[in-house]
C-alpha cells in the first residue's frame, strides 16, 4: 500500500505492507485524512508521545471504510463508513482501536467527516468533562481560529454557555469567529485585551478558559478569568515555558487543569470517545458542529498541505484525499 512517512530527511512516499488488525482493532481503508499541529511536530522529527522517528507513518485523523474487524469488535462491521483518530493515518490502510471509531453520519462525505473526530473529542473533553461547563456560564477560547478552537466555541454554545469569547491575532479570522459562536472576538496582541473581556462580563471575568496558547499569554488569561474560574490547558502554541503569576492564581482561586491524550490508557480514551459521541452525535449529524475546510489536497500533494499548515495560512481544517 502507499504510505507517507517521516524518513531521515522529511516527508517521503513509500510502499508498505497492509497492516493486520488485532483482536480489538478495525482495519480501515482510508479515504481522507486531516492535518493537526501534532503532525507537523512528527514530520519535523519530534516525538508525540510514543509516536515519531524515522520511518513513522504520518498523521492521526482519518475517515474511510471498515475492511475487517478483530474478534472482539462488536460496534463496527466490514463495510461501515467510519471516522476516527489513530497513529499512521497517512496510508491507504490503517488500524484503529474499536473504541476510537465513530460512525460517519448519513449523507456526510469523507472530506467533511474527517474534520470532526479530533476536534469533537479534544474539545468535548476540555469544555464539558474537564472544564465542567454549566449552562449560562461564560467561556474564553484562546487560539479560537484553529479547527479545534472553532469547535470549542460551537460545543460551548451547544452545551449552554451564556457568553463566548474567542481570540485571534488575525483581523480577518477574528471577523469570522461570530459564525462559530463567539459573542466577542479579541486580539491577544493588544495588551488591553483582558480588560475588554472583563468589561464584557460586567467586571466578573469568564468562568472557563480553554487555553491552546499558554506561554506568555497565561497571566493575561488569569486576569480575564473570574474568581473561582477554571483554565483548561489544552495546548502550548505560544510556548511551553513562561513566568507564572502565582499570586494572581491564588488571589482568584483558579483551577488550572492540564490535559493530554499522551498519558491516557486505552480504557480512558474509549470512555472519552463514548462520552463525546453521547453528547455530540446529533450536532455532528445535523451540521451544527461543522467545521470549515480551508483547503483540500490530493495525497501526492501532502507536502503542500503541510506547508500551508506550517505557514498558518488556514482557517479551519486542511484535508487530504487518498487515492
Amino acid at each position: 500500500m502507499k504510505a507517507a512517512i517521516r524518513d531521515d530527511h522529511g516527508l517521503a512516499f513509500v510502499e508498505r505492507p497492509r497492516p493486520a488488525p488485532g483482536p480489538d482493532d478495525v482495519l480501515v481503508r482510508v479515504r481522507a485524512i486531516a492535518l493537526n499541529r501534532a503532525d507537523l511536530g512528527v514530520l519535523a522529527g519530534h516525538m508525540h508521545g510514543s509516536i515519531g522517528g524515522s520511518g513513522t507513518v504520518l498523521c492521526m485523523e482519518w475517515a474511510g471504510e471498515a475492511v475487517e474487524v478483530g474478534a472482539n469488535v462488536r460496534n463496527v462491521k466490514a463495510g461501515d463508513r467510519i471516522m476516527g483518530s489513530s497513529a499512521a493515518a497517512a496510508a491507504e490502510y490503517t488500524t484503529a482501536d474499536h473504541g476510537r471509531v465513530y460512525p460517519i453520519p448519513e449523507g456526510m462525505d469523507f472530506e467533511r467527516a474527517v474534520t470532526l473526530p479530533v476536534a469533537l473529542q479534544t474539545m468535548h473533553d476540555a469544555v464539558v468533562v474537564n472544564g465542567r461547563l454549566k449552562p449560562g456560564e461564560s467561556v474564553l477560547v484562546m487560539g479560537a481560529s484553529s479547527g479545534v478552537g472553532l469547535m470549542a466555541m460551537l460545543i460551548a454554545k451547544k452545551m449552554g454557555a451564556g457568553f463566548v469569547v474567542g481570540t485571534s491575532t488575525h483581523a480577518g479570522r477574528r471577523a469570522r469567529l461570530g459564525e462559530f459562536g463567539a459573542d466577542l472576538a479579541v486580539d491577544t496582541s493588544d495588551p488591553a485585551w483582558p480588560e475588554q473581556v472583563l468589561k464584557a462580563t460586567g467586571g466578573k471575568g469568564v468562568d472557563l478558559v480553554i487555553d491552546q496558547l499558554s506561554g506568555d499569554t497565561v497571566n493575561a488569561s488569569m486576569k480575564a478569568a473570574a474568581v473561582l474560574g477554571r483554565i483548561v490547558n489544552v495546548g502550548r502554541l505560544a510556548g511551553s515555558r513562561a513566568e507564572f503569576d502565582f499570586d494572581l492564581h491564588a488571589l482568584k482561586r483558579i483551577d488550572y487543569i492540564g490535559v493530554t491524550h499522551r498519558t491516557r490508557s486505552v480504557q480512558e480514551i474509549r470512555e472519552e470517545c463514548r462520552k463525546t459521541w453521547a453528547d455530540l452525535a446529533q450536532g455532528a449529524a445535523d451540521g451544527s458542529l461543522a467545521l470549515p475546510i480551508s483547503a483540500s489536497f490530493p495525497f501526492e500533494r501532502l507536502g503542500d498541505a503541510f506547508a500551508m499548515m506550517r505557514a498558518n495560512e488556514h482557517f479551519g481544517k486542511i484535508v487530504v484525499t487518498m487515492p
